[in-house]
């Protein structure tokens, strides 16, 4: 079966002309020398050859080409530029124009060095307001470690809370999209113990998104550090802890299920499992259903595992929740998991397994046929 094709473009949705155009205007709003309709036709006309990032890098080099030759100057410019905009508010559901990104980039291409290491970690703190620094300040953190966590140390603290979630952001051992660092990864928990009490969910989202990220390396310094937090009453502990145990919990690890109250042998039973489907022809959802028997109040996590076959013909499982609820009598789950061809991955015709997982435990395992066109 054919894929259908899409033209949405997330690289011209946020980089395109409108977005340069944009751009230019708050600069020439503030700088008056600002060549913005040469600046617009050189920015633009390399578009339609550059990816995202490379995007991003364009951009950058662009305003390095238009600005002042002095560094300070053009940043102090940026920085201006944006306070002719509005206070974006909270954006526990927004994100950041990304126009403004090349921003936080010129800082990083420009004035990542000794001298002006103090200037341009200011200069980033000013720009969290519209753009998310996530990256660039990476490399700072790789060249002048010290100097720059003790920075993010105390941005931890901060009134601003932008600065606050950034703390987190920027010491994230695998921050998607971005540059890796070599910090020490034990080392940015004295800034997590500074925010896991905050009240923004943007800010313990980051902390619970940094937490599983570290538990993909050493999970039993994540289960410490929350039977830690847990001595203190926090707003938001209980959401940072299911958040970023999500991992942990995929992989039924003990000191995981142990803090969040699952026993690692629950007593229940699996009874009436059928599959309403099968064989199944793409696309179609996979329509399952059964009863949990128990007869005493319990923690479960109900997980399902679908067992797919590779190209190789090789059985690769993906765990998918169904729900995590405290069960006191017999239950009926009935679930429907959609399946159909996508780009990112491959469906191939051959005996599938659904397998039902509680709390970790294999509790019930059932083939299907798949049928693909």
């Amino acid at each position: 079966m054919k894929q259908t094709q899409t033209n949405f473009s997330l690289k011209d949705q946020l980089f395109n002309k409108d977005k340069v155009q944009h751009l230019a205007e708050l600069i020439f709003w503030v700088y008056p020398e600002f060549d913005k309709t040469n600046f617009i036709e050189d920015t633009v006309f390399q578009f339609p050859e550059l990816e995202l990032k490379q995007r991003i890098h364009h951009i950058r080099d662009m305003l390095k080409k238009y600005l002042d030759d002095d560094f300070e100057a053009s940043v102090n410019i940026l920085i201006a530029s944006l306070s002719v905009l509005k206070d974006n508010g909270t954006l526990d559901n927004n994100f950041w124009d990304f126009i403004f990104a090349p921003y936080c980039d010129y800082i990083r291409k420009y004035g990542c060095n000794k001298t002006d290491l103090k200037f341009s970690l200011s200069a980033q703190a000013s720009f969290t307001w519209h753009a998310s620094a996530e990256d660039s300040i990476r490399y700072f953190l790789n060249d002048f470690e010290d100097e720059t966590f003790d920075q993010m140390l105390a941005w931890s603290s901060s009134d601003n809370y932008f600065l606050r979630r950034l703390a987190s952001e920027w010491t994230r051992p695998k921050l998607p999209w971005c540059q890796k660092i070599n910090l020490d990864y034990n080392k940015p928990i004295a800034i997590l113990d500074n925010l896991y009490t905050d009240p923004s969910r943007f800010v313990t989202r980051s902390v619970a998104n940094h937490l599983n990220d570290i538990a993909k390396i050493e999970p039993k310094l994540v289960t410490d550090t929350l039977k830690r937090w847990k001595k203190t009453w926090a707003p938001d502990l209980d959401y940072i802890i299911s958040h970023s145990t999500r991992t942990l919990v995929k992989l039924w690890d003990p000191a995981t299920l142990e803090l969040l109250w699952y026993s690692p042998d629950p007593k229940v039973k699996i009874q009436n499992f059928k599959i309403n489907n099968t064989p199944l022809t793409i696309p179609n959802h996979l329509d399952f259903s059964f009863d949990i028997v128990c007869d005493s109040q319990q923690n479960l996590v109900i997980d399902y595992k679908i067992y797919f076959i590779s190209k190789n013909w090789k059985l690769l499982p993906k765990v998918f929740k169904i729900k995590k609820w405290t069960f006191n009598w017999n239950t009926h789950i009935h679930k429907k998991h959609l399946l159909k061809l996508m780009t990112t991955k491959a469906l191939y015709p051959w005996e599938h397994f659904v397998e039902i997982m509680i709390n970790g435990k294999n509790f019930w395992k059932e083939i299907f046929e798949l049928i693909v066109n």
